[in-house]
């Protein structure tokens, strides 16, 4: 037993020195295949971790004429940018992710891109710059975090299935096309999640609105909670890119051109306010400021007493009167030019001097005249136990509120949409890059008043 132990002994210190003169009796030539092969391998095993797209968000590969924010500019009427930076393709094709969030995945090195004329295709992608150029056919990688959905989160809401929900959500539905899918928001309902909502629309969406998708709607404006109407979402990356930048460039031609005779997008509210406007028609060209209130625990938005003021944003409406009541109402059509936020109710109770029914926030001293008013200045929350609910339907109690009731809802409707085809506009870009925005055609969409706006316009007719 001794002998062998001693015999085991003496072969482990020969292996190591044998292996060490079989390496040294090999070639040179030998030595760099065999130190190929392996490191080859190596890198090839880590290429695989580093394209594991389970770890990865992959954006779509860089197409100048299918860049989304080009194709915006260009149906507004406003020059593409010439070249594309890192920055402005991660921003163009998620929207959802801030800003200062990508910036900071710069700083921290987490991007990565894959070059389109790598010439070896197994080489791993590369880290870079915001300012970095792309070509055609570069993909950038992020990290999966980033998006905003966790894995079990997201299996959790693919498993859960309400009938009743789904039937409810799928009610709402007004269009939709292979790029953009438009519901008739019910008042009440929170467009986007946040502390306290258990559940909103961006949430109900991404569940029940898919249908046939891999990717969920996604949000492109708002409207506030206690409003109704037209709600357009894009459904996928690339629409829902366009339609940012429609928006956006919406906004910026009003604000420097009031007087611009094209008009990409349209939207028209209906509203039932206190009072009657001493014009049937004009328009409210005022800029708005946002005030903080109680040591910074509420806020709202006013008229700027000064033009100058740094944090002042333009904002313009249109309206005209649909119809006059004895009674002290009235209707109107409001076509905001500009989308800020509270624009058109900041408008209506402060310019116009006619706050819109069920607006206490704005027009808590008209209603108290009316005899209905809160103890609060604050929005009343229809339906505001959205989570309490009786065999998982929605209690928002949309037959409540009209001027018959004891509390008012808010009478403020979008009522009427006018926005480009951007399924045809996509088809234009990838064949031609020369956008010919006469021939676009538009899409007009029109919801109905909401339960409550119905019974009210009934009685005052």
């Amino acid at each position: 037993m001794a002998e062998r132990h001693l015999l085991r002994q003496m072969f482990r210190h020969l292996r190591p020195s044998a292996a060490v003169s079989g390496v040294r009796g090999m070639s040179t030539k030998a030595i760099n295949e065999h130190t190929r092969y392996y490191a080859t391998a190596a890198t090839a095993e880590n290429c695989e971790k580093e394209k594991n797209y389970d770890q990865w968000l992959t954006l779509p590969p860089f197409n100048p004429n299918a860049d989304g924010c080009s194709i915006g500019k260009r149906l507004s009427g406003q020059p593409a940018d010439a070249k594309t930076t890192a920055l402005k393709w991660i921003l163009k094709c998620c929207p959802h992710i801030p800003r200062c969030l990508v910036q900071k995945l710069f700083r921290l090195r987490q991007i990565r891109k894959e070059s389109s004329n790598m010439e070896d295709k197994e080489q791993r992608p590369k880290r870079i710059g915001a300012k970095d150029l792309m070509d055609i056919g570069d993909r950038i990688f992020l990290p999966k975090s980033v998006d905003g959905t966790s894995p079990s989160t997201t299996a959790e809401s693919r498993n859960f299935f309400d009938e009743k929900e789904m039937e409810f959500v799928r009610s709402l539905e007004l269009y939709k096309d292979p790029a953009i899918i438009v519901i008739n928001k019910p008042p009440g309902l929170p467009v986007q999640g946040g502390i306290g909502i258990k559940r909103s629309l961006d949430e109900l969406a991404a569940k029940y609105l898919k249908f046939d998708f891999t990717e969920s709607p996604r949000l492109v404006h708002r409207l506030d909670r206690d409003s109704s109407g037209i709600l357009v979402m894009g459904r996928t990356q690339l629409s829902t890119t366009i339609l940012h930048s429609v928006f956006r460039e919406k906004t910026f031609g009003a604000s420097n051109n009031v007087c611009g005779n094209k008009k990409i997008l349209q939207k028209k509210y209906w509203a039932l306010v206190i009072g009657s406007p001493r014009r049937r028609e004009g328009l409210i060209s005022v800029p708005l400021v946002k005030v903080v209130l109680d040591n910074g625990k509420s806020e709202r938005i006013t008229v700027a007493e000064n033009n100058n003021t740094l944090s002042a944003q333009h904002a313009v409406t249109e309206y005209r009167v649909i119809a006059s009541s004895s009674r002290g109402y009235s209707w109107l059509e409001l076509s905001p030019l500009t989308g800020r936020k509270h624009q058109l109710r900041v408008h209506c109770a402060e310019v116009l001097g006619t706050p819109i029914v069920g607006d206490y926030k704005y027009g808590w001293q008209a209603h108290k005249k009316l005899g209905h008013h809160l103890d609060s200045v604050s929005d009343p929350k229809w339906g505001d136990e959205i989570s309490k609910v009786k065999n998982d339907t929605f209690a928002l109690e949309l037959e409540s509120g009209s001027i018959s009731d004891k509390q008012f809802r808010l009478h403020l409707h979008c009522k009427e949409m006018s926005l480009p085809d951007i399924t045809q506009a996509l088809k234009y870009a990838s064949i031609n890059s020369d956008l010919d925005t006469a021939e676009m055609k538009s899409i007009t969409l029109e919801a109905c008043l909401p339960a409550h706006m119905q019974r009210s316009w009934s009685l005052l007719s």
